[in-house]
């Protein structure tokens, strides 16, 4: 008896046994019909299922040799179901579905299960388009600089202010990893090369206010990037007189492990070299990129994204020669330089992301990460500089020439800055989906440690005697009497700090779609907190804690015409990082409270055919309310803080952008957008904020020969009214509020695509080998437009008044590109 059921066990188990040996798997990206990558797609077959992750990948076991039916479902988009399906034991098959739009559409974007796309208003770029379109800084950063409630007056540089806030306001993430940049940095030149790399780019969405709770404590704006998980392997090149680029894609045979590399080195002297300032240039940009999954299982993966940069910014000024004023009294200042620049930021960044599918409804998160910044600002310059008039009698043989010196002197700069920086990560986030329903929790730990040194001085000599700050103790008769006191910089700062800041945040909400009659709802309610601690050597240790109530609305009514209004806003706080703790002088208040703004936006989306082609209308109005406000002043990128919550501002504008296919076949679009931004320092009235830019326009045109189709132009242009140019040291900021002038830009880009998706060779063809190739050109400022980004504020000897001597940006350049991928 014993054998016989050990006998008929193994009967029954044996088939078992069998049917998992002879398995295969089916994998790879789902897609929609912008080709971007649908997440949490159901897709089961007869005795298996799963989902897709985040980037679209899903990875599905099934019975080998049988027949087999899998359906791809997603709400909004049609199945997609794959019949009679052979596949042989231990093969992999590669499936790559295109999901369409059903009924419910929004703005040519599926609304998910939870409408989380059009209840939170996000822009979706595709990543194709960052890739074409011209620019000096050319990236995903230079895209958004189009979109009507993102401003920069500065193409050199990767920054950029949203709807009133500074460079410090945005929230950059890549795979849900928080990224950061370098403290230093305070001229758009010595910048190189921004995080995100655009080759490695699978998604892009950008919010410009009124985000949800999941995101981070910034006040202005969150840009969610997603990186590639590939599919096949892949290589690609970007080669230009700016720099060159290459990526690789790999991907196993078993389908488990993916990765993506790119390395980037990038070079701006010829971009600087068109500059007012002639100078011996030898910038080394340099930054090496990977992001790589493994896939356990279908439940498990584990990414790994790694980052190493390099910024080497060597740079000896020689002259620089200005010309400014009006027509009636023109003025020239001519500036012979001594001395050079060395700064180094060389960065390290790696993070580890664990994501585990318990079960259909539930997914764990557990991220971690690490950045280390090494910085040093060195550099010795002696400017010697003669501030005059220009002749203007074209009678004479001295047209345009200097002439009656108003004012002659030198000024020595010198700075030796230092900072080391660490910050680590520790987050888990989950997501639990039920239905249309979905409820989203995360806590996060951050440890900063930065350690800091100041060292800046600038000497100011006029006519034989140096220039001391205004203050009573240097108060003199001088050239008429002697002053025998100490030589005193006219600006200096010297500090050293180690500051330790201790974070815990939270979050937790929940989004869901019903029905009012005929009218879809949808909603997303969060709440964030925040908790953190700042210590340091000689620093008094303190806490403190905020919370953050968030909520989008969002409805589309049952019309003929596909339309819906977003309601969305709430409580942003944002806890002082390390350089809004350190005042102007370079002495840290721990005290500093959170910046705090309510945010209320309204908004419309609205798609329609136009001349038979689909066309979007998106408008928004916006109102921020801001209190604990930490007033800075901005020189070039370089942000200075009072540290001390002294003021109070307001943000209101309006912006609509319409986007489609002007050209078949293309996607273009023009934005317009105003705001109005002005802060009230220690209660003496309102004043303009340094990024108060009220009107801009932005154009993204896309167009071909339609005779020549492979000829292509890509044109970005720009329109920024003048924000504030600063005020002189020591200077009252109500006093100059003069405006520098309007911002003007055309970048344009041709190339001919010799093979991309729709053009390809026969096999024996050498051009065969490529995926895609182009080749072109690209000319930057293409009207040699002069934009100035700050002033210089210089002395007339004769009337004690200062000039504002205008730094202007690029002139026109032309740049020569070719790209392939194969």
């Amino acid at each position: 008896m014993k054998y016989l059921k050990t006998f008929l066990l193994i009967l029954i188990i044996l088939p078992s046994i069998n049917l998992l040996g002879q398995s295969a798997i089916i994998t790879g990206v789902v897609l929609d019909e912008a080709n971007q990558p649908v997440s949490k797609v159901n897709i089961q077959s007869q005795n298996s299922g799963t989902f897709t992750d985040e980037n679209g990948f899903y990875l599905l076991h099934i019975i080998a040799e049988n027949e087999t039916s899998i359906t791809f479902s997603f709400l909004g988009l049609k199945n997609v179901v794959v019949e009679n399906l052979i596949l042989n034991t231990n093969e992999i098959f590669e499936f790559n579905p295109i999901m369409k739009i059903d009924a419910i559409q929004v703005d040519g974007v599926t609304v998910t299960p939870t409408g989380e796309k059009s209840v939170e208003g996000v822009t979706t770029i595709p990543p194709s388009l960052v890739r074409k379109i011209p620019g000096a800084n050319a990236g995903v950063e230079n895209i958004l600089k189009l979109l009507p409630g993102v401003s920069s007056n500065n193409e050199l540089s990767t920054q950029y202010s949203v709807r009133g806030g500074n460079y410090d306001e945005n929230l950059v993430y890549i795979n849900e990893i928080e990224v950061y940049r370098p403290f230093l940095i305070r001229a758009a030149q010595q910048e190189g090369l921004s995080f995100v790399n655009s080759d490695l780019t699978q998604s892009l969405k950008f919010s410009s206010g009124g985000f949800q709770a999941k995101y981070g404590d910034k006040l202005s704006s969150v840009l969610d990037i997603t990186y590639k998980n590939p599919t096949d392997f892949e290589v690609q090149l970007d080669l230009s007189f700016l720099g060159a680029s290459a990526s690789v894609e790999t991907l196993s045979k078993n389908k488990k492990f993916g990765s993506i590399t790119g390395m980037r080195y990038r070079n701006n002297s010829l971009l600087v070299n068109s500059q007012q300032t002639n100078s011996n240039f030898n910038p080394v940009f340099i930054d090496l990129q990977s992001y790589s999954t493994y896939r356990f299982s279908n439940k498990f993966d584990l990414s790994f994204l790694g980052n190493v940069s390099v910024n080497d910014y060597q740079n000896e000024p020689l002259k620089r020669e200005t010309n400014f004023g009006t027509l009636n009294q023109p003025r020239t200042l001519n500036v012979y330089y001594e001395g050079n620049e060395n700064n180094k930021y060389s960065t390290a960044f790696g993070a580890l992301k664990g994501n585990y599918q318990l079960n259909d409804n539930l997914q764990l998160k557990l991220i971690s990460s690490i950045y280390h910044t090494t910085e040093e600002e060195y550099s010795d310059i002696i400017a010697a500089y003669e501030l005059g008039g220009i002749t203007t009698d074209s009678e004479t043989d001295f047209l345009g020439d200097s002439n009656a010196s108003r004012g002659v002197g030198s000024q020595l700069s010198r700075t030796r800055n230092d900072l080391d920086a660490l910050i680590f990560n520790l987050q888990h986030k989950g997501i639990y989906s039920k239905n249309e329903a979905k409820l989203e929790w995360g806590v996060k730990f951050t440890h900063e440690d930065i350690r800091d040194q100041l060292r800046e001085s600038e000497f100011i000599d006029s006519i034989g005697f140096s220039i001391r700050p205004p203050f009573k103790e240097f108060e003199n008769n001088e050239p008429y009497e002697p002053y025998t006191g100490d030589l005193i910089a006219y600006t200096s700062l010297n500090a050293t700090n180690f500051i330790k800041t201790n974070r815990f945040t939270s979050f937790a909400q929940i989004s869901n779609r019903t029905q009012w009659g005929e009218t879809d709802v949808y909603y997303n309610l969060g709440i964030r907190g925040h908790l953190w601690t700042v210590s340091g050597t000689n620093v008094p240790k303190v806490t403190q804690s905020v919370f953050s109530p968030r909520a989008q609305f969002a409805i589309k009514p049952n019309w003929e015409k596909d339309i819906l209004f977003r309601l969305s806003g709430g409580v942003y706080h944002q806890p002082p990082f390390y350089r809004e703790l350190r005042d102007r002088n370079g002495i840290i208040n721990s005290s500093v409270k959170a910046q705090k703004s309510i945010h209320a936006v309204l908004g419309t989306e609205y798609s329609f055919l136009l001349w038979e082609r689909p066309f979007s209308l998106t408008s928004e109005l916006y109102y921020k309310d801001l209190t604990n406000v930490n007033a800075y002043t901005l020189e070039d990128v370089r942000i200075r803080y009072s540290a001390n919550n002294d003021a109070v501002a307001y943000v209101y504008g309006a912006e609509i952008r319409m986007n489609g296919a002007f050209v078949p076949g293309t996607e273009s679009w023009i934005s317009i957008g105003y705001l109005q931004t002005e802060e009230n320092i220690n209660s003496q009235g309102f004043i303009a904020r340094p990024t108060d830019q009220r009107l801009k326009v932005g154009l993204l045109f896309q167009d071909y020969i339609p005779t020549i189709p492979n000829l292509k132009m890509y044109l970005n242009l720009v329109y920024n009214t003048g924000v504030p140019g600063g005020s002189p040291s020591y200077a009252d900021p109500y006093i100059f509020q003069n405006r520098l002038n309007d911002y003007k830009r055309a970048d344009l880009g041709i190339s001919y695509i010799f093979v991309d998706a729709d053009k390809n060779y026969p096999r024996k063809h050498w051009l065969n080998k490529f995926k895609n190739l182009s080749v072109g050109f690209e000319l930057f400022n293409m009207f040699n437009n002069q934009n100035s980004i700050t002033n210089t504020w210089v002395r007339d000897v004769d009337s004690k008044n200062e000039y504002a001597i205008p730094n202007y940006m690029t002139s026109r350049v032309l740049n020569l590109r070719l790209k392939m991928r194969f």
